[in-house]
């Protein structure tokens, strides 16, 4: 006959064994739901943004009720289960502060929305169009950084979701599906800086006619949700004057944030063209100028002596002058004195 410590055992093994045993169950239960939707899903949506959405609201279903049945068959009853999850949250509330945060950030951003897969954004110094949300992080499709005009540089980087509550995010899509770009164009000062201020701007009215209508669109329709106010959406051109430069033209225009750098050329490809027709328009760029007063200042008075000195001091004069100007053209564009325009 068997003792009751012996019947204590078979009966906790027995017990063991059941929880085991109902939990496999319920994992395999739980797999085949997830893989009989997401098969049915991909059959029928074959959009790759709607399977990605799919996709994730199905993997976190399946998860919290993965832990609340295998919860119930290990604690039997709700209180045992609040109990025990109460206990293990304050050791893990302070061992695991960072992965809490990033836990509590992706709750905020499946729920408020600042960004979603698609949008293209800014979060510290790191942007890039969003291609996937996690439970602890979020990656992205780097822009910028060595590569200009916010162009793709082909890495991804994965970003800790707690970051979005550490430093300001700037979306570049959400609400109002354009931002405001500038192409400053300079001019010498000799040029006749009103016509080309009339070019630049019939160049961006042409170039952006059909984005300010769509524009003028999404600016009421983001009147819904946030206060935009934008009193004009046409593009424009500033006149601004650099002293030791020229004179600064800088259009402004809307523009897509993934075709800044097109519309950009589309712009300056005309300009150029437009430019190259004008005789009394010049660009401006960076030049030296060397000035000899003995060359070109006001006539010299006499000067006493020999001749040759004065020949001597000319010859010096050239040769520095020379030397000078042959600097100058090696590090840019130089003005002679003797160049017309």
């Amino acid at each position: 006959m068997l003792d009751i410590g012996e019947l204590f055992e078979r009966a906790m093994l027995s017990e063991l064994e059941t929880h085991v045993l109902a939990t496999l169950a319920a994992l395999f239960f739980l797999w085949a739901v997830r893989a009989l939707i997401l098969f049915i899903a991909d059959y029928h949506h074959k959009d790759a943004q709607s399977r990605y959405k799919l996709r994730k609201t199905v993997g976190y279903s399946v998860g919290i009720a993965g832990i609340f049945l295998i919860g119930r068959i290990w604690f039997g009853g709700f209180d045992e289960l609040a109990t025990f999850l109460g206990l293990i949250s304050a050791g893990l509330a302070i061992a695991l502060r960072d992965l809490l945060i990033d836990i509590a950030a992706w709750m905020f951003i499946v729920w408020r929305k600042p960004f979603k897969v698609g949008d293209r954004v800014q979060v510290g110094d790191v942007a890039g169009d969003v291609i996937d949300i996690r439970l602890f992080q979020f990656t992205l499709l780097e822009i910028g950084n060595w590569v200009d005009a916010d162009q793709s540089t082909g890495r991804v980087v994965h970003v800790p979701n707690g970051r979005v509550f550490a430093e300001p995010q700037a979306n570049y899509t959400e609400g109002f599906d354009y931002i405001w770009n500038e192409i400053p164009v300079t001019i010498t000062f000799e040029s006749n800086w009103k016509k080309a201020k009339e070019i630049l701007l019939r160049i961006a009215m042409l170039h952006t006619r059909d984005t300010c209508e769509m524009a003028r669109q999404q600016v009421e329709m983001a009147a819904n949700d946030y206060y935009i106010v934008y009193s004009k959406l046409t593009p424009t051109v500033y006149t601004h004057v650099k002293d030791d430069h020229g004179i600064i033209l800088t259009i402004r225009y809307l523009s897509i944030p993934r075709r800044r750098r097109s519309t950009a050329q589309e712009l300056w490809e005309a300009i150029l063209t437009e430019f190259a027709h004008q005789n009394d328009i010049s660009f401006a760029y960076p030049t030296y100028r060397w000035y000899s007063r003995a060359l070109e200042g006001p006539a010299r008075p006499p000067i006493a002596g020999d001749d040759s000195k004065i020949d001597e001091l000319v010859d010096q004069l050239n040769t520095l002058n020379d030397a000078l100007l042959a600097k100058a053209t090696r590090n840019g564009a130089v003005h002679r004195p003797d160049e017309g325009r």
